[in-house]
């Protein structure tokens, strides 16, 4: 199965400065390496290129030498830049053959996708995730949910892994499994429900009870 962690240090660390922050970012990229986390997403839409570069750069040498992977969200640019394994498309992105011209070899590419007709269109991608499949803080109220069956039907009509995203829980996990999903991509699951300035937490056991929910529910993976 493939876990990804998706950043976002507002919900994790709070409205504290950028570089309080990217210390909690830090920490929690930490955590994600120790529990052989397959990949980190660098999600931090808002932040100036430089910004985000130098966080990236930092969570880059901290996964180095290990099976983490580092993508950046949409931003092409910072993710060769910074040295990254790859970057995370935005359903409404750069066609993925154009990137993958602009890109070496081995360059990770994945994209966001919401409808089936969406995902079939896609090419040239080593994975989707697909989302939003339950009610999340990540997202508005009122937006839109794929749920279980509309996730289930984009597994069935393309042939890379697909990942379940929004709302995810490890009580949800076996049900994205059975659905036929290759793992899940996460923000609220890899936080301590906490109430305090970091919420960055050790993922160990999050990681293993992840992983033995899809042992026993039968996913393509």
């Amino acid at each position: 199965m493939i876990l990804h962690l998706v950043t976002d240090r507002r919900r994790l660390a709070g409205a504290v400065p950028f570089e309080d922050a990217r210390q909690c970012v830090l920490q929690q990229v930490r955590y994600a390496v120790d529990a052989r986390i397959d990949g980190i997403i660098v999600r931090e839409r808002d932040l100036e290129a430089r910004d985000l570069a130098d966080l990236t750069i930092a969570i880059v040498q901290l996964t180095r030498g290990t099976k983490t992977r580092v993508l950046v969200n949409d931003r092409v640019d910072v993710a060769l830049a910074s040295g990254a394994d790859g970057v995370h498309l935005r359903s409404d992105s750069i066609a993925p053959a154009v990137i993958r011209r602009m890109t070496p070899d081995g360059f990770l590419l994945g994209r966001s996708v919401h409808t089936v007709e969406e995902a079939a269109a896609v090419t040239g991608v080593d994975y989707l995730i697909a989302g939003t499949i339950w009610p999340s803080a990540s997202k508005p109220e009122g937006h839109h949910l794929l749920g279980l069956d509309g996730f289930s039907a984009i597994v069935q009509a393309v042939r890379v892994p697909v990942l379940a995203i929004g709302g995810v829980t490890i009580d949800r996990v076996g049900e994205v499994a059975a659905a036929g999903g290759a793992g899940i991509a996460a923000i609220g699951l890899f936080m301590d429900d906490a109430d305090h300035q970091c919420r960055a937490v050790q993922l160990d056991a999050i990681a293993s009870a992840a992983r033995a929910w899809f042992d026993t529910s039968g996913s393509r993976s």
